[in-house]
């Protein structure tokens, strides 16, 4: 068994061996950010590659009001569970009572390390999750009185089971594998830590799609027919290898309508929710040649690297934080192979995850928005881009207007008449005709 070498405070060499790392590992990750990004979706088509948005182009007040009353409804509840959940992972984390808490829920199996990891990190999670539940029930109550969600209480409360249950046995094993490593390199852990973590972002985004999506969705290959035909055709002359499209049982949920691309190599695949297959044929090509963009481009296989070196990058400022003695006492732990620390790592790994959101989101809009691109070029049909875009808003209630801060904060796609603006330009400058608004503006 490992011995715990709990001691005296490390070396500064050791402190700037970290340093090292963080600047090798952030370093690397600014490059493949600047040099892959795509930061101009319609380079040499506008400056910069950026489109003026007019909301009242194509949407009315009463779309307008829709969509507000909407967010003033939903917002509450959910910025409320995620400040909560910072707050008292914070609490546990930055002060003894994350400790205890361990020490606590470790004791009837007799206290030892192991114990105290796994069980202090599930009791933490879930102490985290339960705070957050009433707020859930909340926001669940808002999406069902605006018509956007379809499921039952039993099936809500058993999406949220499965959904703990995920995280919990994810975030028990990768507890624990921390720690061993904490314990046996106590003066270098970030740096097996950094490459465990990063391998581990790369082997999870590979499996996902086959070993978490189906716990929450039952997923079918689209019907033979000519809409299946037709994707198909759609995929090939992309020369996107596609083997199959498959449905997701998404409307025992939602009435929402989206498709995604997902997984890498032999588990990728696009995925469309069968809410829209009730859209209009060329509305799913449309959709489904976004998806052939992100899969043509590897936009899965980017975000997995640029995630492997993020994490690689957070291990770094972790080590520095978790070997810096004043704020281990505060947390009530002798070092950072102290399992005790387990409150105060998952804070950390939430407060970063939270401060790099914004950074993600940025990269995250230009990515969609070269896809938006690519089903332009594909499909030159900017006239049901444009159509399906407005639908898609007035059906999932998007914010038409959203303020900048929380733009930044959680928007991962461009908004919805800033997409309707891009297709505008694509189709100035291919000089494909496309109607024009007759709405009056919105003040």
């Amino acid at each position: 068994m490992l011995s715990p070498r709990l001691a005296s405070p490390l070396p500064a060499s050791a402190r700037w061996g970290a340093v090292v790392g963080l600047l090798l590992a952030g370093g690397a990750l600014l490059v493949v950010v600047v040099l892959s990004t795509p930061w101009t979706p319609l380079p040499g088509r506008v400056p910069d590659g950026r489109v003026t948005a007019s909301v009242g182009a194509d949407f009315t007040r009463s779309d307008l009001a829709r969509e507000s009353a909407f967010h003033r409804a939903v917002r509450p509840p959910a910025y409320l569970s995620l400040s909560l959940g910072l707050i008292v992972a914070g609490v546990l984390g930055l002060t003894s009572l994350g400790a205890r808490l361990v020490e606590t829920l470790a004791r009837p199996f007799g206290g030892g390390w192991g114990w105290q990891a796994v069980l202090g990190g599930i009791g933490v999670v879930l102490l985290g999750r339960l705070v957050a539940v009433p707020f859930d029930v909340w926001s669940e109550v808002v999406l069902r009185r605006y018509g956007l969600s379809t499921q039952d209480w039993p099936g809500w409360v058993s999406d949220q089971a499965r959904g703990f249950g995920i995280t919990a046995a994810l975030a028990a094993v990768t507890l624990l594998a921390f720690y061993v490593l904490a314990r046996a390199f106590p003066r270098s852990w970030w740096v097996p830590t950094a490459v465990a973590g990063a391998v581990l972002v790369l082997v999870v985004s590979f499996f996902y799609p086959v070993l978490v999506e189906p716990v929450f969705n039952k997923f079918t290959p689209l019907p033979a027919g000519a809409l299946r035909t037709s994707l198909l055709e759609l995929a090939h002359r992309d020369g996107v290898p596609v083997t199959d499209i498959l449905v997701a049982d998404a409307s025992r949920r939602t009435t929402a309508l989206n498709a995604y691309v997902s997984g890498y190599g032999r588990t990728r695949r696009i995925v469309v929710y069968d809410t829209l297959l009730k859209a209009a044929p060329e509305e799913v090509r449309l959709v489904v040649a976004h998806e052939l963009g992100h899969a043509k481009r590897g936009d899965v296989v980017h975000g997995s690297v640029l995630g492997a070196l993020a994490t690689a990058a957070a291990v770094c400022l972790i080590f520095l934080a978790m070997t810096w003695p004043p704020l281990l006492r505060r947390a009530g732990a002798a070092s950072a192979g102290d399992p005790r620390s387990v409150a105060l790592l998952l804070f950390l790994s939430a407060a970063l995850t939270f401060l790099f959101t914004p950074a993600q989101n940025l990269i995250t809009r230009r990515i969609e928005a070269r896809a938006d691109v690519h089903s332009l070029d594909l499909t030159r049909d900017p006239a049901t881009f444009i159509a399906s875009e407005k639908r898609l808003a007035r059906t999932n209630l998007s914010d038409l207007q959203p303020n900048p801060l929380l733009y930044a904060l959680f928007f991962n796609h461009p908004s919805s008449p800033e997409r309707i603006a891009m297709a505008r330009s694509w189709a100035r400058q291919q000089r494909v005709p496309v109607a024009g608004s007759t709405l009056v503006p919105v003040r």
